[in-house]
């Protein structure tokens, strides 16, 4: 039992203890700011001070550099009026000649004594009466200035010399070193200084080389990230001859109004039966020899899925020939051939084929063209309208005249013996060649182990195959050739420059990938966001994911825009990956890892892939016209649907 007064006075002396730890508590913290305080302000003022120093003695070496610099430009200016006398050392010379002359007349008069020296020996041109110690010969100051020419002499800059530094986004130190000639040592002992530790083989980026150089009395030169890519192609700039080149002729229009036929019968061989379902499935170039001249054929395919393929024959060629067929008319992908042609600012000539049928009717065409601003010449117009037939060859020959007249009016030339410049028309993997480029060289020539650069991919050309696969050494320009060598596969629509330097075309190569990588996931990005924000409107969406591999880049990428636009609100397409070359092990693999369903558009899988296949039970898909792929995906995301409920009453 304890008295409450006892309770309450405990208490009072807990809370008095308390009180007093904390108001101590408080002093010392006032004192440790206090301390802190006075610190930094010892700091601050010993820092203002030691600056005030380095400033005094920066100011004091530039006052005596300025009056060192001032005392030899009077000494100069002295030397210069004072008249040609004969110097000290001149005169120095001249008495010590008069001395020796005299020892030697005194040494020859009679009386005189030779001493003889300490091992038995006389000493010449001594005196017997003086001592056999020699006079020390004068120095030589360096303030005497010889009046003798200086043609070999050095002479000291007078101030330091300044160079403009080219600093690209990243350079080493050692190479920094070298463009300021300099040591590496001397670059990196200013980085201490500035308080980085570096080695010679680190790489710095532009701001902080650009400061290094500045400190080092020069002035740095920013280079833009293009300059290399500038670089090579001003130097794949080159004057020369000019000769006339052969038009590269692009043949469009709808689906089945007989573009390849009409072709065929030009090329006097059957190209369409090798074509699957008679559907040009990619850019087909040929190069046709007429009596009218050489013209080269680029055959691009006609329906929707393949427009971007189409658009980039447009940039790739000099004429276009419009095949419209006389019995179907105007139809959606004509329309699409004329845009991209106008587009490109390309010259049109009309071919109505199929003009042999019963039901043709070639004026209803000119009307429909008419309405897309096609004119005819005979309305007045500036287009070339011509009846064919690939049938039976009705109208060809006047076809060719037109592409020739309308090929002088265009005047084509190009420069022949120059580096080679020219557009990537088609790419694809060969499981025994690598990789293969169709290429139009558009000026130059391609020669048999030339180095190329070609978008994101380079490499040495390692053989040339025309359009019929045989071997050939060289390809003037205008002339079509599949390309051997390329490190990948380059996106059609590419153009392809031969360059000198193996390392330069690298650099590009990988500065371009490098910019490609940086644009996708930017891209990449953006989608992820839009995405997040539409499923978070929309609540959840079934996905159908899709691994495509296909023969050639063009037809990846048509496939990959014509699946992709399927979506739709409820369900959607992803492209997981897609790829040129047969299906191996990894497209397998990652079909497994993203549940998805793989597609081969005229290409199959290897040994490996399909036991993978077999063992997991993918979903594969062979596909030889682009139509079944899209329906059949059509037909998956039919099923994928959520069910509607009606309720009738």
């Amino acid at each position: 039992y304890m008295k409450r007064s006892e309770v309450v006075s405990e208490e009072a002396e807990k809370l008095k203890v308390e009180t007093d730890k904390i108001a101590q508590d408080r002093v010392d913290a006032e004192k440790m700011a206090e301390l802190e305080r006075q610190r930094r302000t010892d700091a601050n003022e010993a820092k203002a001070r030691e600056e005030q120093e380095r400033l005094a003695e920066a100011e004091a070496k530039k006052r005596e550099e300025e009056a060192a610099l001032k005392a030899a430009a009077e000494a100069a200016a002295v030397a210069a009026k004072t008249p040609a006398t004969p110097s000290k050392p001149a005169a120095a010379a001249e008495k010590s000649t008069e001395k020796r002359g005299a020892k030697r007349e005194r040494a020859d008069k009679p009386g005189k004594a030779e001493k003889p020296t300490k091992y038995g020996r006389k000493e010449l041109h001594v005196d017997a009466s003086k001592s056999g110690r020699r006079k020390k010969k004068p120095r030589r100051t360096r303030g005497a200035v010889s009046s003798g020419p200086t043609e070999h002499g050095f002479e000291m800059p007078v101030a330091p010399v300044v160079r403009d530094i080219n600093i690209p986004e990243t350079i080493t130190v050692g190479e920094l070193a070298q463009k300021m000639a300099v040591k590496a040592a001397g670059v990196i002992k200013v980085m201490m200084g500035m308080g980085s530790m570096a080695t010679i083989n680190q790489v710095l980026d532009q701001e902080t080389a650009s400061i290094v150089v500045e400190e080092m009395g020069h002035k740095a030169v920013l280079v833009s990230d293009n300059a290399l890519e500038e670089s090579i192609t001003q130097a794949s700039d080159s004057d020369g001859e000019q000769i006339t080149r052969a038009p590269a002729v692009t043949i469009m229009g709808h689906v089945d109004h007989g573009k390849t036929s009409l072709l065929d019968y030009i090329r006097k061989s059957k190209v369409a039966a090798g074509e699957a379902g008679g559907i040009t499935q990619h850019i087909g170039a040929y190069h046709v020899d007429t009596d009218l001249g050489p013209i080269t054929f680029l055959d691009t395919p006609g329906h929707a899925a393949f427009t971007a393929m189409r658009a980039r024959g447009a940039k790739a060629t000099d004429i276009v020939v419009l095949v419209v067929a006389a019995d179907d008319g105007v139809m959606p992908q004509t329309k699409e051939a004329i845009q991209h042609a106008k587009a490109a600012g390309v010259p049109l000539v009309v071919a109505v084929n199929k003009i042999d049928k019963e039901d043709a009717q070639p004026d209803r065409v000119k009307q429909e063209l008419v309405a897309e601003e096609v004119v005819p010449e005979d309305w007045g117009g500036n287009t070339q309208f011509l009846h064919v037939s690939a049938l039976t060859g009705e109208g060809v020959d006047k076809l060719l005249e037109a592409i020739s007249l309308q090929a002088e009016v265009l005047e084509l030339s190009a420069v022949q013996d120059a580096p080679a410049r020219g557009v990537v028309i088609e790419s694809r993997l060969d499981k025994g060649r690598g990789t293969v480029a169709t290429v139009l060289v558009q000026s130059g020539t391609l020669r048999k182990g030339d180095m190329v650069i070609a978008g994101q991919e380079y490499g040495r050309v390692r053989a040339l195959l025309d359009e019929n696969g045989q071997p050939t050494a060289e390809a003037g320009p205008s002339i079509p050739v599949e390309v051997l060598g390329l490190s990948g596969t380059p996106s059609a629509g590419d153009e392809m420059l031969v360059v000198d330097d193996e390392r330069k075309a690298r650099e590009v190569a990988l500065f371009r990938q490098g910019k490609f990588r940086d644009v996708k996931l930017a891209r990449q990005q953006k989608a992820k966001l839009e995405s997040m924000f539409s499923q978070m409107e929309e609540g959840e969406v079934n996905t159908l994911n899709l691994v495509v591999k296909a023969d050639v880049q063009g037809s990846v990428e048509a496939l990959n825009e014509s699946l992709t636009k399927l979506s739709t609100d409820e369900v959607k397409v992803k492209i997981v990956a897609s790829g040129v070359g047969g299906i191996n092990e990894s497209d397998v693999n990652l079909a497994v890892a993203s549940s998805a369903v793989m597609i081969g558009f005229n290409v199959r899988a290897d040994a490996s892939a399909k036991r993978i296949i077999e063992e997991d039970g993918i979903d594969l898909h062979y596909y030889s016209v682009i139509y079944d792929a899209i329906d059949e995906v059509k037909s998956s995301l039919s099923g994928m649907l959520a069910p509607e409920f009606k309720e009738q009453i």
